[in-house]
């Protein structure tokens, strides 16, 4: 088992498409029979005295995308760390595929379907695509002295792989550090896919990108739930939740401020949660209240 070079932490081994495809069925049979791939429930974390998760609860089904929203400081990324095997949770319970588990490290939460991309992608800008996409788990020929990577093999897979996601590059010789943001988010979803990931765990995707790279990789983590996988979306962004989302944690200060299905709630409403719902009421309701300044700064002015 390896961790990946690209941002996506998984299994490794010389897995084949068929093996990718046989855990995305193995994901659709554990939803199948009504429960969820991960649940959270209850989960609490705590760094001394600083709350930085509190009951919070979450379900991640197979075929839907669960959203986690939140702005800086909300919780977010203790819950990433928690479900990555980063960190251990203090209290509550953490069930995979139905069995209770503490995950003690990443590759514990590999080694049980569950991969990570991170913001930050940790690729080798001059090396070609299909170089970055094997990294770390590189399949060989030969034996002995002459054991060799199987450059033909990796070259084609990567290229069969990204186009079976819908990514259509031009060449995967070339260095992955000339695609764009959002290509690279993508190659790091179809790696995921392709390694056999259960569970995708996808740290602002968006964040960092303009409107039309935003709009490529929602497509593909739409393709990866269609897949047959169960995604975790993180992002403090509820315009681009709910253009894929089929489920919305909203996250304040370590606490559930929210939880809805999305037949449950409406794109207006999830954003006036997400910019502080009931205290953004009370904040307006305050201003309509307050007395209007005789003069704001400067000079006072003489009357005639």
């Amino acid at each position: 088992m390896t961790t990946k070079g690209d941002g996506v932490t998984d299994g490794g081994g010389e897995d084949t498409p068929a093996d990718a495809a046989g855990a995305v069925d193995a994901a659709g049979a554990v939803d199948a029979q009504g429960g969820p791939l991960v649940r959270l429930d209850g989960v609490s974390k705590h760094y001394g005295n600083v709350r930085a998760l509190e009951g919070v609860t979450l379900e991640v089904h197979a075929g839907e995308i669960s959203c986690v929203l939140g702005d800086n400081g909300a919780g977010k990324s203790t819950l990433i760390k928690i479900i990555a095997g980063l960190h251990r949770h203090d209290a509550g319970s953490f069930r995979i595929e139905g069995e209770e588990t503490t995950l003690g490290s990443p590759r514990e939460a590999l080694d049980r379907g569950i991969a990570t991309v991170y913001q930050d992608l940790a690729v080798v800008p001059l090396m070609p695509v299909w170089r970055n996409f094997f990294l770390g788990s590189e399949p060989t020929r030969g034996k002995g002295p002459f054991r060799r990577l199987d450059v033909p093999f990796m070259r084609a897979t990567t290229h069969a792989e990204l186009r079976r996601m819908g990514i259509d590059l031009r060449d995967v010789d070339q260095p992955i550090g000339t695609l764009s943001g959002g290509e690279r988010q993508c190659v790091a979803i179809a790696r995921a896919v392709y390694f056999g990931a259960k569970v995708l765990v996808l740290d602002e995707p968006t964040a960092a990108l303009g409107v039309k790279q935003s709009g490529v990789v929602l497509k593909y983590v739409a393709a990866a739930r269609d897949a047959g996988l169960g995604v975790v979306l993180i992002t403090h962004n509820p315009h681009h939740a709910y253009l894929v989302g089929d489920r919305f944690v909203l996250l304040k200060r370590g606490v559930m401020a929210g939880s809805h299905t999305r037949d449950e709630i409406t794109l207006d409403e999830l954003t006036r949660q997400m910019a502080g719902g009931s205290e953004l009421d009370d904040l307006r309701h305050e201003l309509e209240r307050a007395p209007a300044p005789a003069h704001l700064g400067g000079r006072a002015t003489k009357s005639a």
